[in-house]
């Protein structure tokens, strides 16, 4: 078996209202899968459905080759889940937490706990209640991690995060897919998720829009850029540009979209002075309405 998540039409409706729909999908071991989409699309329903959290309203869902209903509590021994909304005895420290989490999953030691704590800058000491969003977000990443599971199902794991935290939360989960784990990353971050993830699925309303490598949707992801110069140009200098599109002028700024490789861009501006330059890339939204915006559901 290489397929560490499976899902075969996978439903979960809440009365007359959309959870998710026919969702079908496979995450093979050994990869970092993200789960893309705004919020409301259905990623945290397609979570907790997979822990037996919530039960599906139709089709089926394994993790581990083991089915997530009637083999929930074998499933959720072998994995480390940080959800969502992480929250728990605000008067408990963090230490206490984890050591609670190492009687549960027999762990006989805090080692690689406080190894983490001190890569997180994280504080065990204080109560829950102390903290900070961002440090107790913290703490839910310890406690998802410091057991070494072979499986990872993180839900926004980088809400709160500084910058520098960011960072070393995602060499984290590099690390984690070269000692041979499998990483289910729930996110709307497409930074994050092109720099560490292998694939990922894009759900809207419910259902599954798509499964792509993430190399290709890169090259799909179109640049905002404004260059402004020293004196005016004329948009017909970038108009031949490979991956330029839409150039329009504003006094000495030009302003234009860029698909693929930004080096073309820079070669052409550079024969000229560049007083300013702005490079945006769209969100997560604004890249679902330009590519997928029109696309069938499957």
């Amino acid at each position: 078996m290489t397929a560490v998540i499976e899902t075969d039409r996978l439903c979960k409706r809440y009365g007359d209202a959309r959870g998710i729909e026919d969702l079908t999908l496979t995450v093979e071991r050994g990869e970092v899968f993200g789960f893309l989409g705004p919020n409301g699309a259905g990623k945290t329903t397609t979570i907790r459905t997979l822990l037996d959290l919530l039960h599906p309203t139709s089709g089926s869902a394994r993790v581990f080759g083991l089915d997530s209903r009637r083999d929930s509590r074998a499933i959720r021994a072998r994995l480390g889940n940080l959800p969502g909304e992480f929250a728990y005895d605000e008067r408990m420290t963090g230490r206490e937490l984890l050591a609670l989490f190492a009687t549960l999953r027999g762990v006989d030691s805090l080692d690689r706990a406080d190894a983490l704590a001190e890569r997180f800058e994280a504080n065990l000491d204080r109560p829950l209640r102390a903290l900070s969003r961002g440090n107790r977000q913290k703490i839910g990443l310890i406690q998802a991690l410091f057991h070494d599971p072979k499986l990872l199902v993180l839900d926004e794991p980088t809400t709160g995060l500084d910058p520098l935290m960011q960072e070393e939360f995602l060499a984290v989960v590099v690390e984690h897919r070269e000692r041979g784990g499998t990483v289910f990353l729930s996110s709307h971050d497409l930074d994050e998720v092109e720099r560490v993830c292998d694939r990922v699925a894009i759900i809207r309303d419910g259902r599954l829009v798509a499964v792509e490598d993430v190399a290709e949707m890169r090259g799909r992801a179109c640049r905002e850029v404004a260059v402004r110069f020293g004196h005016a140009i004329a948009p017909a200098e970038l108009g031949d540009v490979e991956g330029v599109e839409d150039v329009a002028a504003d006094g000495t700024t030009l302003r234009f979209r860029v698909r693929g490789d930004l080096d073309p861009v820079i070669k052409a501006i550079a024969r000229h002075r560049v007083r300013d330059l702005e490079v945006t890339r769209p969100t997560l939204e604004e890249l679902f309405l330009t590519y997928y915006g029109h696309a069938g559901t499957r």
